[in-house]
């Protein structure tokens, strides 16, 4: 009977160990999924024209340049059009951040007639992509006099996003509501509650809508296209797209500008990583 037990734990501890490493292994290669084509950005951002129209391909280049960089800095206004984008991030984040976690205060923490439905009608319009909403929003900021300005990509964040709406929501419903009301009895106004409990109560999720916006500000192309209409006034993906839409487009200082771009979500992405997983897993699993 012994023998018999001990077979069978045996057999489960390898049948788990068998588990664990196949577990391993299709991680790793979704991994290198991943990874070998950002190596190969990498790689080929220090390459010449030759180089990377070579035949076979090679992954590392024969004459290492760093003049793709430099031509990248210099050989565009590079600096105007990452200081244009960081502007414009700067008042997203922070719009973002206070109409996104208001409504979601009003949602999650305040009792009143028909909260359920109007937040039901919020998620509603996260169907609506930006191309269906695009022609109305640009006749209505073109009647305001605010196209060829930053005005039409700062404004709307101060209005809220549904889908930020709805992360925040989700996290501050899983504060527990004895909070608000022993600072109730204690004579604190809602206003109070929102701002020196709730708000720093719900740090991980606020970061997790902080990188979304920088995430979405950085990388937002159709935006910036239609609204801006002065050169000055461009942001880093259509400086790239003016070096791709030449007739010999400098594909090295593409890639070169490409890796520019996206080391710094990167580095945001994991220096906040442990907010952001967080944020994402206390509002997936509460409420």
């Amino acid at each position: 009977m012994e023998k018999l037990k001990a077979r069978e734990k045996d057999r489960r501890i390898r049948r788990s160990t068998i588990e664990v490493t196949a577990e391993y292994l299709i991680i790793a290669i979704l991994a290198l999924a991943f990874i070998v084509p950002f190596i190969w950005l990498i790689l080929s951002s220090f390459k010449t024209s030759q180089d990377l129209f070579r035949t076979p391909p090679r992954w590392l280049p024969e004459t290492w340049t760093i003049g793709n960089y430099i031509q990248g800095f210099t050989g565009f206004p590079f600096l105007k059009y990452l200081g244009n984008t960081l502007f414009i991030i700067a008042f997203n984040v922070i719009g973002g951040l206070f109409s996104n976690s208001l409504v979601a205060y009003g949602f999650s923490r305040i009792k009143w007639k028909g909260r359920n439905a109007v937040f039901y009608l919020v998620l509603m319009t996260m169907v609506l992509p930006f191309q269906v909403t695009m022609i109305p929003l640009f006749l209505m900021f073109q009647k305001l006099g605010w196209i060829g300005t930053f005005l039409p990509l700062i404004v709307p964040s101060f209005f809220g996003n549904a889908f930020f709406i709805f992360l925040l929501r989700q996290f501050l419903v899983g504060v527990p509501y004895d909070i608000s009301e022993s600072a109730k009895i204690d004579g604190a106004s809602e206003f109070t509650i929102f701002y020196r409990i709730i708000i720093p109560l719900a740090k991980p999720a606020l970061t997790t809508v902080a990188i979304f916006t920088f995430m979405n500000c950085w990388n937002d192309f159709i935006g910036p296209l239609v609204f801006l209409t002065d050169n000055k006034l461009y942001t880093l993906s259509i400086g790239i797209q003016q070096l791709m839409s030449t007739n010999d487009p400098r594909w090295p200082l593409v890639i070169a500008v490409g890796v520019s771009m996206t080391l710094p979500m990167l580095a945001i992405f994991f220096i906040l990583q442990k907010y952001f997983i967080e944020g994402i897993s206390f509002s997936g699993i509460k409420g």
